[in-house]
């Protein structure tokens, strides 16, 4: 029987510095204090399968330093008798971060969720790339999750201060998100699956944000 994972600990205290004005994004330094006023996420557009129409949404954490995407139907599986196409899922999310007029933010930490039941010697991987619209900057991470595995799996991305991608200030460009699950039965004989959905909306991915004035 499949475990849920339990909602809660999904946001990120951002330890900062001041901002030295004027410096590249790159160079610029991480601030811990969010914008006060309320910030808006619109998922604009879905595609692939493992996000069919109505199996994913977005939401913002109260305090502006994270949001969360929920998907009820990210699932791969292989073993005897299971089509080698089952063995990969992808989804492409276009969200749109409506940005307090004089800020900007950047993607710093990703917690991806799930549930695995591998068998010994199944070959299991998880990967992301996320980038602003129009942007030839992005981040792109890969990892495998072990096996043998029955239980909740946790993999996290933690962006480097000198490779943060920031949005643009006083631009209004879309974020894309792009996931993917791979997996392929290698050396085992019985059946395996990997999954990054929940059936309650329990198992999210976290997308912790920092922000910064624009200078």
């Amino acid at each position: 029987m499949r475990k849920l994972l339990t909602r809660g600990g999904v946001v990120l205290a951002l330890l900062a510095s001041s901002l030295i004005a004027g410096a590249p994004a790159s160079a610029r330094s991480i601030m811990d204090d969010p914008p006060a006023d309320k910030v808006v996420i619109e998922l604009v557009a879905m595609a692939g399968s493992g996000c069919e129409p109505g199996t994913a949404d977005v939401a913002v954490s109260p305090d502006n330093t994270a949001f969360t995407t929920i998907y009820s139907d990210y699932l791969v599986q292989a073993g005897p008798g299971i089509p080698v196409t089952d063995g990969r899922r992808n989804c492409q999310l276009n969200v749109l971060v409506h940005v307090p007029a004089g800020y900007t933010f950047a993607i710093v930490k990703v917690d991806y969720r799930g549930y695995g039941l591998l068998e010994q010697g199944a070959i299991a991987t998880q990967m992301a790339n996320y980038y602003f619209q129009g942007m030839t900057e992005s981040t792109s991470t890969n990892h495998p999750i072990a096996a043998p595995l029955d239980d909740n799996w946790v993999v996290t991305d933690e962006v480097p201060i000198g490779s943060v991608v920031w949005h643009p200030c006083g631009e209004l460009r879309n974020l894309n998100i792009n996931t993917e699950l791979r997996l392929s039965k290698g050396t085992s004989t019985g059946e395996s699956f990997l999954t990054m959905d929940s059936t309650d909306g329990s198992i999210e991915t976290t997308y912790h944000m920092a922000w910064q004035p624009c200078p």
